[in-house]
């Protein structure tokens, strides 16, 4: 009787192939029936011999070792045990599992029928599943992906070196843990919806342990505000100024502000009206004076641009191309969509490193907090969103939300060196006429 060996990969990856003309054939102690093929050339090829009904012996070829791992040959082999224990045979079993969705096939389900409906960072997930899962996934079948495949990637990216930057003692920077914990909650939800749709049976991303990821606390202090509006006020780019200047003195996300429209404005009431943030609810941001002034400077150059544009439409014969966004762009999107270059210009001519424009949002949030607003206070104002305090943003009214922004402005603006509200001209500068 041929005796079973314990299959490894490093006992597969050294088997030594037998004399020329010959061939090996080993047994595997874990999985029933599953057998290894090792001809006189090297080549390994994973089999399943098993009995049917009747006594027939069945021989299936699984695949040749240089494609299939050891346990990926062990639950194919598993797959058809089960088969036979149900009453199927190892061909039936063979053609299911080549008839199995592999991963590739999966995530594109994902993104045409739920994320590109229900997501709007689906074309980010998109670019993170081309960056980091499509290479070490897309090919492999969803039942050959094991927990020990994803934790393998999650740590291959919370080890990976970040571009050509080096720290203080001449290492290579590594990612962000958040980013390797981003890639395993895509994975996680690409799995989840797919046992929904009833594509696979189990999530081998679930339990896997994220990356302890420290808060970002930074924001513009005081020594660093004078600078900042100076900088601002020099900023050539007018819609890079402006945009910068209502991120800050709104505390609104980066995106919202963007895609601001006019007709999502009241300056009657001194509100703006976002329909659908981040977290999907609509959001009501208190405008104070700084803003509705740079509003209404804002639109009136814009009118006079546009009108200038139509006596070039009439004599062109051209269509009517006005924009409904604050910060109109030529893009798809039809407004601004990146202002990176004009905020790296604006840091560099200020002085300042590592703020990001998030940083502007949570600059509001912990001016609010100097000035003596609860957290209650700031997560309405910001539209964070939290299990607990959400029920207390629906009940509070929006005086003492205003007069927090109003404290927290005030005070930024007092820091820099300006005291009245008509003194926000200074940091926009003038405009030239053209």
């Amino acid at each position: 009787m041929q005796k079973k060996i314990n299959f490894t990969e490093a006992f597969v990856r050294d088997i030594r192939p037998p004399a020329e003309g010959q061939r090996l054939v080993l047994k595997d102690a874990k999985v029933s029936g599953l057998q290894l093929r090792v001809t006189s050339n090297g080549v390994k090829t994973f089999f399943s011999r098993r009995r049917v009904k009747g006594g027939l012996s069945e021989r299936v070829t699984l695949g040749r070792y240089d494609a299939m791992s050891v346990k990926e040959a062990q639950a194919a082999a598993e797959k058809i045990n089960a088969s036979i224990a149900t009453g199927g045979s190892p061909a039936e079993a063979k053609r299911a599992h080549k008839a199995e969705s592999t991963f590739k096939e999966l995530f594109a389900d994902y993104l045409d029928r739920h994320a590109k409906h229900k997501s709007r960072t689906w074309k980010k997930d998109e670019g993170r599943y081309n960056c980091y899962l499509a290479k070490p996934l897309d090919q492999k079948r969803l039942s050959q992906i094991t927990r020990a495949d994803i934790a393998a990637i999650h740590a291959g990216i919370t080890r990976q070196p970040k571009s050509k930057k080096k720290d203080k003692d001449g290492k290579p920077k590594l990612k962000s843990g958040a980013t390797a914990n981003r890639i395993l909650e895509l994975t996680s939800a690409v799995f989840n919806w797919g046992i929904m749709s009833g594509l696979c049976e189990n999530n081998p991303a679930k339990g896997i342990k994220k990356n302890s990821v420290r808060s970002r606390d930074r924001f513009l202090q005081k020594d660093e505000l004078p600078r900042f509006f100076k900088a601002l006020n020099r900023e050539s780019n007018t819609a890079i100024r402006d945009y910068v200047l209502l991120s800050l003195l709104t505390g609104a996300r980066r995106a919202n502000v963007l895609a601001m429209r006019w007709d999502e404005i009241s300056f009657e009431r001194r509100e703006w009206r976002i329909p659908r943030t981040k977290n999907d609810d609509p959001q009501t941001v208190m405008l104070v004076d700084e803003v509705i002034q740079v509003l209404n400077e804002r639109k009136a150059a814009l009118q006079a641009l546009n009108e200038r544009k139509d006596v070039i439409k009439v004599l062109s014969g051209c269509k009517d191309n006005d924009s409904d966004f604050v910060f109109p762009g030529e893009g798809d999107t039809g407004h601004l969509v990146e202002p990176k270059k004009g905020w790296i210009r604006i840091l560099r001519d200020a002085g300042i490193d590592n703020l990001r424009l998030h940083d502007l949002r949570r600059t509001l949030g912990s001016w609010q907090a100097r000035t003596g607003a609860s957290l209650v206070i700031i997560g309405k104002s910001l539209n964070h969103k939290s299990l607990v305090a959400t029920q207390v943003y629906s009940r509070l009214d929006t005086d003492p939300v205003r007069q927090s922004v109003e404290r927290a402005t005030g005070a930024m603006l007092e820091a820099a060196g300006v005291k009245k509200t008509a003194e926000i001209k200074q940091f926009q500068g003038r405009r030239k006429k053209k």
